[in-house]
């Protein structure tokens, strides 16, 4: 006797080659029936002798292809029905859209085969692709993700691809973007002007190009990026000049793992990382003497390292024959990256010699994610290409909230039932170009997923662009949430944590409820309120953000506030090097408080350290000073300067008057800067681990959560967490989600949810 089951599964299963799937496996358990794409994902009917059914079931989530991502099967029994054979039907579209897109996926094996063996009608072809790699978020407009919902619509398949889209045998059974030389875009070689460049092979000539030190903006997956030579030093040095980033890190795409074993030092793990289906940016140890030219990472011990992940790149490399490559953002410094052609030959012209372009338009800016590997987990730095929009999964269903995140690393982020769905990167919301990039990113998200929000969040700090934004918006409940909270709450919903926390919020910049900026904050939070149970005392900002771009301000407002006017005859690089008339406006600045907020922020205490110690008086990028004091650091050194700690009306308070008084005497004695950043990095260490544990003592509470974007210090973040754990306390960070600004956004959403839950 047969039976016939009706099977709902959800998750990440359109576009990742699981209707082939498991029209095999039924084929292979001679079980009639059909699978049809949904809105919510995929349903199966299964009909045949009751324990193959029951094995179909069994083996259907564990021998899924490796890019799906199933979150849940519900079978029911339903009645048997005529019919041989199992098919595959064409795609339903429903009133609710729940299903998960897959992000965007790197070359696979079998594809990079046939993409040099010239056999194989697909030999240099540089879109190839099937069922288990190629563009999916990028080219997609709506669901469910099929051919014509995508930027693929406007290429029909000849003959052969559409027989291999047909053949449920085949690698490319309904692979959506399926294409050859016959019926799929191409690639063509442009000028600066636009011009059209007759080649016979436009990647060959590009590959020409990059070798005699040009710089070509290549069309990816998500974007632009601009091209040049990694061991060419002068390319470089025009590609910063063009590009306006001065000392900023590029990253290096390598033609291989053999390439990044030259450049860096490798563990497998880290070989592991790079060769993910996400392909990400990864920053790694670079190797003494690599032979990547200095002006890629200057002051940097760090590379930031990928691989190839569409074919254009592969050919790419072996048609130049160049072992690496900076490929960076095709975009002028601080605005969104390019995606379309004529707009990156308008918006690029000044910087790229070349444009290597391409016919399938890209639907969707996605820049390249970027993650480390510290502690022995994997931490997102950057989370875009690769990961989104991939979920983040909640422990509970919560109500429609669309968050907006903040001014930096801007993220955006919906609430659908149990899943947080962040936007790729949109970056800092400092330009018109930004900010038009922000509503792209929010109209499509709701788009794609069918929400239309019921609750905005927004930061509290009134001059943020997102906020602005927020408060523009008719119809909804508008949410304000603090910065630090959301920081500390982002970390609690990755972990599925309920009930109250530690939260340890280290930053550069906060909006704080009294209206002064924080940064260096002890939480007591759950999801709906906070208590700032600890802070890092106020010190002047002098000059606002001029302090940001110059941290030997945020030196001297330490120092006046430790040694007031005495502080001038200090022996300190910046005394020699900052012109006096500089100096004494800005020590007017503090003195007058004018123009000087009072600020708690780690991220200015570490510029702070960084100009004591002459090691970075002015930052050409955001972080830099922080950034160069971790780099420098001495591993060896076992001291650890120590900060007061007090009390007062309940909230701790941490002094910085003793470590800057610490500092100052070590660089009169000429002690070397390693020693002084590793002594630095420990007290901030030690002072954490003592203000968790007079909390829990306080509060009776042992969990502690760490965010913020000073804890992407790799060695800040290991170091806390390990003195933690030693004193006996559970600690939660940051993995799926980047720890910095660009996680605020689900923060901020769950707090809103939680308080409507709770209203």
């Amino acid at each position: 006797m047969s039976v016939r089951k009706r099977v709902d599964v959800s998750g990440i299963v359109q576009g990742v080659g699981f209707r082939p799937y498991v029209y095999r496996l039924a084929a292979e358990y001679d079980l009639a029936g059909h699978i049809i794409n949904t809105a919510a994902g995929v349903t199966i009917e299964v009909q045949g002798e009751p324990a193959a059914v029951e094995q179909f079931l069994h083996s259907l989530p564990r021998r899924a292809p490796e890019i799906s991502r199933i979150i849940d099967v519900r079978a029911a029994e339903i009645p048997c029905r005529g019919g041989a054979g199992f098919r595959i039907l064409a795609s339903a579209k429903s009133e609710s859209a729940r299903t998960l897109i897959s992000p965007d996926v790197a070359l696979c094996e079998d594809c990079l085969r046939e993409l040099f063996d010239p056999a194989d009608r697909r030999c240099g072809y540089p879109f190839i692709n099937c069922t288990n790699c190629g563009p999916r978020f990028t080219i997609v407009r709506s669901i469910p993700y099929d051919r014509p919902a995508t930027s693929m619509s406007l290429f029909a398949m000849c003959a052969h691809c559409q027989a291999e889209y047909d053949d449920p045998g085949n690698r490319r059974f309904h692979a959506q973007p399926n294409a050859c030389w016959d019926c799929g875009p191409q690639v063509e070689l442009r000028a600066r002007d636009g011009r059209r460049i007759t080649a016979d092979d436009p990647i060959t000539s590009a590959g020409e190009h990059l070798r005699a030190g040009a710089v070509v903006a290549v069309k990816g997956l998500g974007g632009f990026h601009l091209a040049a030579d990694a061991e060419n030093g002068a390319a470089l040095e025009r590609l910063r000049e063009r590009k306006q980033r001065v000392e900023k890190p590029f990253a290096v795409m390598v033609a291989g793992l053999a390439a990044a074993r030259e450049f860096c030092v490798l563990e497998a793990e880290d070989e592991g990382l790079l060769v993910t289906p996400q392909r990400p940016i990864v920053l790694l140890e670079r190797r003494p003497g690599a032979a990547v030219a200095d002006a890629v990472a200057p002051r940097n011990r760090q590379l930031g390292i990928f691989l190839p992940y569409t074919p254009l790149h592969h050919l790419l490399f072996a048609r130049s024959g160049l072992r690496a490559l900076v490929m960076t953002s095709g975009n002028l410094s601080e605005e969104p990256i390019a995606i379309g052609n004529e707009e990156a030959i308008t918006r690029l012209a000044g910087l790229a010699d070349f444009f290597l372009v391409h016919n399938r338009d890209i639907l969707l800016r996605c820049d390249d994610s970027v993650v480390r590997r510290t502690g022995g987990r994997v931490r997102q730095v950057r989370r875009s290409r690769g990961f989104v929009p991939a979920p983040i999964f909640l422990k509970e269903d919560l109500p429609a909230v669309l968050a907006v995140g903040g001014e930096l690393k801007n993220t955006v982020c919906l609430l659908k039932e149990r899943h947080a769905f962040l936007s790729q990167h949109i970056g800092d919301l400092e330009n018109a170009e930004s900010y038009g990039f922000f509503q792209e990113a929010v109209e499509h998200l709701q788009r794609i997923l069918e929400v239309r929000p019921e609750i905005i969040a927004c930061d509290l700090h009134p001059d943020y662009l997102s906020t602005k934004w927020a408060y523009e918006q008719t119809g909804l409940r508008l949410t304000g949430v603090q910065h630090h909270h959301a920081h500390i709450a982002s970390c609690m919903a990755e972990n599925h944590l309920e009930g109250q926390v530690i939260g340890l919020a280290l930053d550069g910049t906060g909006y704080g409820t009294d209206g002064h900026i924080w940064g260096g904050e002890a939480l007591v939070a759950d999801y709906v309120n906070f208590e700032r149970a600890a802070h890092l005392e106020y010190v002047p900002l002098p000059g606002g953000a001029a302090a940001i771009r110059e941290p030997w301000r945020m030196a001297v407002s330490y120092l006046w506030r430790r040694y007031g006017p005495r502080w001038e005859a200090l022996p300190l690089p910046l005394v020699r090097e900052i012109p006096a008339k500089k100096i004494t406006t800005v020590v007017q600045m503090i003195g007058r408080g004018v123009n000087s907020p009072l600020t708690s922020s780690a991220g200015r205490l570490f510029d702070a350290v960084a100009a004591l110690i002459g090691l970075r008086l002015e930052v050409n990028y955001e972080a830099q000073a922080a950034i160069e004091l971790e780099m420098c650091r001495d591993a060896a050194e076992k001291g650890a300067y120590g900060f007061g700690i007090a009390e007062k009306n309940g909230v701790i308070r941490l002094d910085p008057d003793p470590v800057v008084e610490a500092i100052v005497e070590d660089v009169a004695r000429g002690t070397p800067t390693g020693v002084v950043s590793q002594r630095f990095h420990n007290g901030v260490s030690v002072a954490l681990a003592e203000v968790a544990l007079r909390l829990r003592h306080r509060t009776g509470l042992n969990r502690v959560c760490l965010s913020g974007g000073t804890f992407q210090n790799a060695f800040l973040a290991e170091e806390v967490e390990r003195r933690l754990q030693t004193e006996g306390f559970e600690v939660y960070g940051q993995s799926d989600v980047p720890a910095n600004d660009g996680g605020l956004s689900l923060g901020q959403a769950v707090v809103a949810a939680h308080r409507a839950k709770s209203a």
